[in-house]
């Protein structure tokens, strides 16, 4: 029977990758973690043996445990957080239920260690443009939400990577980049597992923009347009990523919900009524 605070695999599937997606908190055991070292995708680790803890910091959020089956061990966890206040919920049928389903999983052994804060950190060429704005919003609405991007002089990023604890990206020679005809947004979405078919459609529309084959999509003009635009108006590259972020969810809920959907001036017009024939 399912916890009276819990929300299904095909509906937490649904509010992943966007805004209003919650906190995901897995709380697995750590020999129920190692069987199955995989998180649903934006889910984050926290013990629930000092959950009275670290509660507290989520306060004022809504937030998704997440164990095994979804169980007493996130039943326990998600009562805790309101206790704390927030507004809490479990994953029904816990892990199991989500691989059962056959949904995309992030490999644990992918992500990148993170800081003492517990976030994941990465550094790149200043002055993005559609890749570099593109990787992080990937990384923050499916991989890890707290995460920090440094953007430093191109001639530097790896040495800043190597003093800051950061993860250097979209440059070449490092693990994250171009890979033959393929951008750095397709990497990671490869890698990290991500196999949502709008993920998929939007990595042609992100490496048509960033690679100048403008003919393999047709919203690719669109989307290097949008990005040269945005470049412009920011002199500040976390501005920009802010307003990046905006513009790569608008793309998104495209890619999921809407590329059937057509629009014109005359579609909107108010019908006219039939007059009604003389002597009727």
């Amino acid at each position: 029977m399912s916890a009276i605070y819990a929300i299904a695999p095909d509906k937490l599937v649904r509010l992943i990758g966007t805004p209003a997606c919650p906190v995901l908190v897995d709380v697995r055991t750590d020999e129920d973690f190692n069987a199955d070292p995989n998180f649903v995708p934006g889910a984050v680790r926290r013990n629930h043996g000092n959950v009275a803890e670290w509660a507290p910091g989520f306060s004022g959020k809504t937030v998704v445990a997440i164990c095994k089956r979804g169980q007493k061990l996130s039943d326990g966890v998600a009562a805790w957080l309101r206790h704390a206040g927030a507004s809490a919920n479990v994953l029904d049928g816990g892990t199991e239920a989500w691989a059962k389903e056959k949904l995309p999983r992030v490999p644990a052994s992918k992500l990148p260690k993170r800081d003492p804060e517990g976030r994941t950190v990465w550094v790149t060429r200043a002055r993005p443009k559609i890749d570099r704005i593109a990787c992080p919003w990937l990384i923050r609405r499916f991989v890890d939400p707290s995460a920090v991007f440094l953007f430093v002089t191109a001639s530097e990023v790896e040495a800043v990577g190597e003093r800051f604890g950061a993860v250097p990206f979209d440059i070449e020679g490092v693990h994250w980049s171009h890979r033959g005809e393929l951008c750095t947004f397709d990497a990671m979405v490869e890698e990290f597992g991500l196999g949502f078919d709008a993920l998929q459609h939007l990595a042609k529309i992100v490496r048509a923009a960033d690679t100048d084959r403008l003919d393999l999509s047709p919203e690719a003009p669109g989307l290097l347009a949008a990005s040269l635009g945005l470049s412009r108006i920011y002199a500040d590259d976390h501005e920009q990523l802010d307003a990046g972020m905006l513009l790569y969810d608008a793309f998104y809920r495209w890619c999921r919900d809407a590329t059937g959907e057509t629009h014109n001036w005359s579609s909107h017009k108010a019908k006219s009524k039939t007059k009604p024939e003389a002597g009727a």
